[in-house]
């Protein structure tokens, strides 16, 4: 236990993932008080203040390394939970720009559930911890203090209207709705510069039970991408296994080819995509919900971290970016920031002038190498809107293309691209000496030309073998 002296008091705005670590974070050095807007359950239960839930949500193996090292045996509380621990690339067919992805040994995982249980596990975690207390249905209306000082909120809770909450430290993790930047500049901060890149896209989620015998056999991830160098609509559709033996299955397409809530559509748009495999994995499946769909995808970034912050504030997760969902980037990069959070608090005093600027600026390096690979791919969709390219971004995109289609045939390509794809390394890592050299010399030849599920995989999902596409024959 790493504790200051005075002991301090911190507000956390938000209850969702990056809220909840960042209360863990901050619990080794203060008393914490989470504010949130719902009620929040004690269990795998759905939050009116987090629609998105309902949706595939990816946590990477940095994620989970993260949230690890922020709540030790959190991967084993999940897993106690019905998570699925899933081996990368072992337990994933999956289609990318260039190619089916070969299924090798492990390089990466990811953690296979709903939202709601990930979120459930962390928060029994996070609100057992000593100091750590919640201030329910209750809405943060304004920061309190300076553009030089944040001193706390001020928050409509049930028992009273414009409550105010002291604090020597405040962190917005309000998410996609965060009203932070409007809250620093009502105090006269200015210089809050926000982007945006906005490729239209549009989710569809409809959860079916899963065939007989899935679960034991540990049936994959099945997941076939769109491919932003054709001009046409990107269009997605994927499976994950999760708890309780069902498949949870994501569409997803931009302008001029976006999934409905019609439940009659949801198969034939699967079978859409450049690959018929979900579609035809899902015929015949019990629907177990609605078809819950979600149109604010936009990848959106606020630059907390160029403006002239005061002290005692800083701001993480969806506060600070939002991504494109498809690439599964908002959970890993919001741990992953807080670790370094982390660092900061346990060389000094919370409360310390400059603090809040200083942590700001740690989160960056993540949120900017999650950012750039977000936007590179969704601005080149038909009527995508937000910041184009830099110059020379064609020969970028051309050697990233390269390795791709060296993935699906090389293992250490493979391992490569899933060691960026996780974000357990940053996208530099695909220029380090040895991968450059090996993509120089691919010709991405032989690669699988359909869907690498294994005979008892087609089995079970009672694939006859007979199907076609314009790709594949299996």
């Amino acid at each position: 236990m790493h504790q200051s002296s005075p002991q301090r008091h911190a507000v956390v705005i938000g209850g969702s993932m990056a809220g909840l670590l960042a209360a863990a974070v901050l619990a080794e050095h203060a008393t914490v008080t989470i504010i949130d807007a719902d009620t929040l359950p004690e269990g795998p239960v759905p939050r009116r203040g987090l629609p998105q839930a309902r949706h595939v949500h990816v946590m990477w193996s940095a994620g989970a390394r993260a949230i690890e090292e922020i709540l030790p045996g959190i991967t084993d509380d999940w897993t106690a939970a019905g998570a699925l621990r899933r081996s990368l690339p072992t337990d994933l067919v999956s289609m990318t720009a260039r190619g089916w992805l070969p299924r090798g040994g492990e390089t990466q995982f990811n953690i296979s559930c709903g939202r709601d249980l990930l979120d459930s596990v962390v928060r029994r975690r996070v609100t057992a911890l000593p100091g750590v207390t919640t201030l329910q249905r209750s809405r943060v209306r304004s920061l309190e203090g300076t553009a030089a000082r944040i001193t706390g909120v001020r928050a409509d809770t049930p028992e009273e209207q414009g409550r105010l909450l002291p604090a020597d430290l405040v962190v917005d993790a309000g998410g996609r709705g965060s009203r932070a930047r409007a809250w620093l500049e009502a105090l006269g901060v200015r210089g809050i510069r926000q982007a945006e890149v906005d490729s239209g896209l549009v989710y569809a989620t409809r959860v079916f039970e899963a065939p007989a015998e899935a679960h034991e056999l540990g049936f994959p991830i099945v997941n076939v991408q769109s491919d932003p160098r054709v001009p046409v609509p990107g269009r997605t559709a994927t499976i994950v296994p999760i708890e309780n033996g069902q498949w949870q299955a994501t569409l997803s397409g931009t302008r001029g080819g976006r999934p409905t809530d019609d439940p009659d559509a949801f198969v034939p748009f699967a079978r859409s995509v450049r690959d018929p495999v979900v579609g035809r994995l899902l015929e015949g499946r019990k629907p177990l919900t609605g078809v819950a769909v979600t149109q604010s995808t936009a990848n959106r970034r606020i630059h907390f971290e160029q403006a002239d912050l005061p002290d005692g504030f800083f701001a993480v997760g969806d506060s600070v970016a939002t991504f494109n969902p498809v690439y599964g980037q908002g959970m890993t990069v919001a741990a992953q920031g807080l670790l370094a959070v982390r660092a900061l608090l346990r060389a000094g005093d919370p409360a310390r002038p400059g603090f809040g600027r200083a942590a700001q600026r740690a989160l960056t390096p993540q949120v900017a190498a999650a950012w750039e690979l977000a936007t590179s791919q969704d601005i080149r969709y038909p009527g995508a809107t937000g910041t184009k390219p830099k110059p020379g971004a064609g020969l970028l995109d051309a050697y990233v293309g390269r390795l791709v289609a060296g993935a699906s045939t090389e293992e250490r390509l493979t391992g490569a691209f899933f060691e960026v794809i996780t974000m357990s390394s940053p996208p530099t890592a695909w220029f380090r000496p040895e991968v450059v050299w090996r993509v120089l010399r691919t010709s991405g030849r032989d690669a699988p030309t359909a869907p690498p599920l294994t005979a008892a995989e087609r089995a079970v999902a009672g694939l006859d073998g007979a199907g076609t596409s314009g790709r594949s024959r299996w």
